[in-house]
């Protein structure tokens, strides 16, 4: 019976050890509101069933409306946000909201980085009239307004949350395309992918083996910068009635349906709700930052 040797065992428990103190090293140099915000928001995303008193697209059975937040004359704790226009709890709308903005940012990047990447590494390494087609069909995806553009598409599919998924996707990946591109053409004259074409590997088997895994750092930091960006692209949308259609809750419908009451003194029906993608804005951005940082290597050493 073969047995593994004594410095081999050493050594994939040295790795394994070198790998958790890599991860816990990252874990306590993440930015910290960063994490609490995101983390917060993704767990009330996930359990939002189980913890919204409410549901969020029905009225509170003997609620008035208009109800002000707790603290204020005529308030309750039963409802501590207060209600809306139509008697409908705003922190269990807000709290589904959460689930509504994370699945449209987080599902709407991978679209976008699904598709740029794959544009910006076939463009960049087969190249010829290939890069050109993709380069000039990027660069007049560019020109086009991004949120005219997926209002126009919006408009043409209909409000859904998977309709708009996909529009953002199509129209955030060109900012992918052109990062990537830019990386492969560097790639391609490095000795390591020369080498691997004068050994015979096929042009698929180098972009999956060499190409593809020295882009993803590059990938992941534009990823995580996109992030916030759809997410006020579907607030917009949603905010022009052309996004999560209603009675789903979406931070940017409420907002939406409560600015004629802005100037009636209902100012929670709006503050809320903004409040709520200045957070998971701010808190996506903080953390994509600080990944450029931790994954550029010429940053991480200084």
């Amino acid at each position: 019976m073969a047995t593994i040797p004594a410095d081999t065992r050493l050594a994939a428990r040295g790795t394994g050890t070198g790998r958790l103190r890599a991860v816990v090293k990252a874990v306590r140099e993440a930015p910290l509101t960063a994490v609490v915000i995101l983390g917060g928001l993704i767990l009330v995303a996930v359990l939002a069933d189980l913890i919204a008193p409410y549901d969020p697209t029905l009225p509170v059975k003997g609620a008035e409306m208009f109800a002000p937040p707790f603290w204020m004359d005529g308030g309750s704790l039963a409802m501590p946000l207060g209600t809306d226009f139509q008697g409908r709890d705003i922190l269990s709308r807000l709290i589904y909201g959460a689930r509504v903005s994370l699945v449209v940012g987080l599902m709407g990047t991978l679209v976008a980085g699904s598709i740029g990447t794959a544009m910006g590494i076939l463009s960049g390494y087969v190249g010829g009239w290939v890069d050109q087609i993709i380069m000039r069909v990027t660069d007049a995806w560019l020109a086009l307004p991004a949120i005219v553009f997926a209002i126009f598409l919006a408009a043409m599919v209909g409000p859904s949350m998977w309709n708009i998924i996909v529009i953002l996707g199509a129209v955030y990946w060109t900012r992918y395309a052109r990062v990537i591109r830019g990386e492969v053409l560097t790639l391609r004259e490095r000795d390591f992918v020369k080498l691997a074409e004068i050994a015979g590997a096929s042009k698929l088997r180098v972009i999956k083996k060499h190409i593809l895994p020295n882009v993803m750092n590059t990938a992941t930091v534009l990823a995580s910068l996109t992030v916030g960006v759809v997410i006020i692209a579907e607030a917009s949308l949603s905010f022009l009635g052309v996004g999560v259609p209603p009675p789903q809750p979406a931070w940017g419908l409420m907002l939406s349906e409560a600015r004629p009451t802005l100037m009636a003194g209902q100012w929670w029906l709006t503050v809320f709700p903004g409040a709520c993608i200045l957070l998971i804005v701010l808190a996506t951005q903080l953390f994509g930052d600080w990944l450029r940082v931790r994954l550029d290597p010429q940053l991480r050493n200084l």
